[in-house]
C-alpha cells in the first residue's frame, strides 16, 4: 500500500504547493462516462479515451474541494492503520467534518470514485469497501483462504454447503483456487441460482454456479476474473432477456462500465460468453413475455447509438434490433412455463450443446 500512500501524499503536497505559490489548486481526473471510453475487442474491455476534467478551488467549488481533501485524509489514515471502511461508514464519518460534511451518500460515493480515477487505483486499495455482498457460489471449487488471526490456510469446499452457498468476500486478491470444473455459469437472479443448486446442476454438468444478484459487484467480477484466468475455465452469462440484463448486467461483467473505465481491465471478464436469455430463445422456447416500456426501448436505442461494445459486435446489434421489433422481454423464470425444472432438464443442456446460439 506504500505506493497508494505516496500518491495520496503527492496530491496533498501539490495542493499545498499551489497555495504557497498563491495559485488556485487543482485536481485533474478522467471524465468518467461512456462518451469517454474506447473498446478494442482484442483487449476486451472499456478503456479511457483521454478526456479529463479539472476540479479547481473557487468560491463555488470550495466545499467539493474540501470534501475531496478530507476523503484523501480519511483514506490515508485507514491505510496507515491497516483498517477498512465501508462506503456507508465513510459517509457517516463526514458528519464530523463541519461544513465539508456530505448531505447524501451519493455525494461521498462520487468523491470517492473521483479520487480513485484520478489516482488510477481501485477504491479497495484506498481502504474503502462496498456495503453489498460479493455474490454466492456453489459447485466444483475449493477456495483457499487464510485465518485472519493465525494466518493458517483454510480450504473451503463449495460443494459442502448443503442448501446454502459460499459468499464471495469483499476482498478477493489473497484467495487461491482448486477446481476441475468445465465452466462457470454466472447467473443474474438469486432465485434461479437457488433452483440450479437445489437440483445439483453443478454436479450434473461439472461446473461452478455463481449468483451475481443483479449487476455484479466489483468483488464478484474480480473473483470470476481471477478464477477464470488462473484455472483456465470459460465463463457463461445467464441473465434475463431484456436490455437491463444484457447491457447493464452482462456487459458490465464482460467489458466493464464507462464510469469505472480506469480499472475495467482488472474487474471485467473479456472472454465471457452470453448464454441466454436471447431474443431467439424467446421465440424458440415460446416464452411468456412482458411488453417493453418506453424506457426499455430507449435503453436499447441508446445502446445501438452510443455503446462501443455494441458497435463492435454485429450479433449484439441484431439481437437488440430484434427485441425492439418484438417489443417484448422475458425473464429467466419464464422457462418455468414448461415445468419448474425445465431449465435444468432441457434449456441448459440444449444451450450447452449449441454454442452457435450464444452471443459474444
Amino acid at each position: 500500500m506504500s505506493d497508494v500512500l505516496d500518491k495520496i501524499k503527492k496530491m496533498g503536497n501539490d495542493v499545498y504547493e499551489s497555495i504557497l505559490k498563491k495559485k488556485q489548486p487543482q485536481i485533474v481526473m478522467p471524465l468518467r462516462s461512456l462518451q469517454n471510453v474506447t473498446y478494442d475487442s482484442q483487449k476486451g474491455y472499456f478503456e479511457l479515451n483521454g478526456k479529463m476534467k479539472e476540479r479547481t478551488m473557487t468560491a463555488s467549488t470550495i466545499k467539493t474541494f474540501a470534501q475531496t481533501l478530507r476523503m484523501l485524509t480519511l483514506s490515508k489514515n485507514i491505510i496507515e492503520e491497516k483498517d477498512i471502511a465501508t462506503k456507508r461508514e465513510a459517509y457517516y464519518i463526514s458528519k464530523n467534518w463541519g461544513d465539508a460534511r456530505f448531505n447524501e451518500q451519493q455525494e461521498s460515493d462520487t468523491i470517492m470514485d473521483d479520487i480513485e480515477a484520478s489516482m488510477m487505483v481501485n477504491r479497495e486499495q484506498l481502504g474503502f469497501i462496498p456495503d453489498e455482498k460479493g455474490g454466492d457460489i456453489a459447485g466444483k471449487l475449493i477456495v483457499i483462504d487464510k485465518d485472519q488471526e493465525t494466518g493458517k490456510e483454510i480450504r473451503i469446499d463449495c460443494t459442502k454447503f448443503g442448501s446454502g452457498a459460499y459468499s464471495i468476500p469483499t476482498s478477493v486478491e489473497e484467495l487461491k483456487f482448486e477446481t476441475k470444473a468445465d465452466f462457470i455459469l454466472a447467473i443474474e437472479t438469486a432465485g434461479m441460482f437457488q433452483r440450479l443448486v437445489k437440483h445439483n446442476l453443478w454436479k450434473k454438468k461439472n461446473c461452478i454456479l455463481i449468483s451475481m444478484g443483479g449487476v455484479p459487484t466489483r468483488a464478484c467480477r474480480r473473483f470470476i476474473r481471477r478464477l477464470s484466468d488462473e484455472m483456465r475455465i470459460p465463463v457463461y452469462g445467464f441473465v434475463d432477456g431484456d436490455f437491463y440484463g444484457w447491457m447493464n448486467i452482462y456487459r458490465t461483467l464482460k467489458v466493464g462500465s464507462g464510469n469505472a473505465a480506469h480499472i475495467n481491465k482488472y474487474f471485467c471478464v473479456p472472454h465471457a460468453k452470453f448464454f441466454g436469455i436471447t431474443a431467439k430463445d424467446i421465440i424458440d422456447y415460446k416464452l411468456p413475455t412482458h411488453p417493453l416500456k418506453d424506457i426499455d426501448i430507449k435503453r436499447g436505442k441508446d445502446a445501438l447509438k452510443n455503446d462501443p461494445f455494441v458497435h463492435a459486435h454485429k450479433e449484439w446489434r441484431r439481437a437488440i434490433k430484434d427485441l425492439i421489433a418484438m417489443r417484448k422481454r422475458a425473464e429467466q423464470q419464464a422457462l418455468a412455463t414448461h415445468g419448474l425444472n425445465f431449465v435444468v432438464s432441457d434449456y441448459i443442456p440444449e444451450k450447452l450443446e449449441n454454442p452457435k446460439t450464444w452471443l459474444p
